[in-house]
């Protein structure tokens, strides 16, 4: 059994190979090329460098598939009064939460009363948002003021300190100058006898 098994699965790889060389050979047996399905035919067009074309040939359908398929429905619930003001309510507080004004149902009394609560609901937003914008405000005016006098501050400091240092300088320069002049006061120029030129010498 198992060598006719592998003589059987030589057999096959033989074939494959040898139906790659027909078709190298004789391509327009390949063309002539048809499948048939259940319920649809496949026909080969033209072979092409890129691949191979086919044509998908739909049957009609046959008389034992005419038969209307009807899938049951599935069973529908009873919905209950109660069912029906849970869920009304619930969108209400999604709604009241989402600053939507809510639509509601039943008396003109109960009405006024939520339209009542839903605008005390978004006034008292309204104002928390005002208060966070002041207090962010304010927050932000006190922090540019003390960066500004910090920069003041600053600012003048270094200015002090540029003062101070020029004036030392300053004084520095002036006391070496007055020490330079007494020193020329002090000392007299020494003459030198060649300075002066006595007449014997000339003539």
């Amino acid at each position: 059994m198992a060598k006719t098994a592998t003589a059987y699965k030589e057999k096959m790889k033989e074939l494959s190979v040898l139906s790659l060389i027909c078709s190298c050979f004789y391509p327009e047996a390949r063309n002539k090329f048809v499948h048939e399905f259940e319920d649809m035919e496949v026909k080969a067009i033209k072979k092409r460098t890129s691949g191979q074309a086919f044509e998908v040939i739909l049957k009609p359908p046959s008389p034992v598939s005419d038969a209307v398929h009807n899938f049951p429905s599935p069973p529908k619930r009873d919905i209950s009064l109660e069912d029906i003001e849970k869920k009304l309510e619930a969108a209400e507080d999604r709604r009241r939460v989402g600053n939507i004004a809510p639509v509601s149902f039943g008396s003109s009394k109960n009405k006024l009363n939520k339209d009542v609560a839903c605008f005390q609901y978004q006034e008292a937003q309204v104002m928390r948002a005002l208060a966070e914008k002041r207090e962010h405000e304010r927050d932000v005016l006190l922090k540019a003021m003390e960066e500004n006098s910090n920069f003041s501050k600053m600012a003048e400091e270094k200015l002090q300190m540029k003062m101070d240092q020029i004036k030392e300088n300053r004084d520095a320069h002036l006391a070496a100058m007055l020490e330079r002049l007494q020193e020329k006061v002090r000392k007299p120029p020494e003459l030198s006898s060649q300075t002066f030129c006595t007449p014997s010498s000339a003539s």
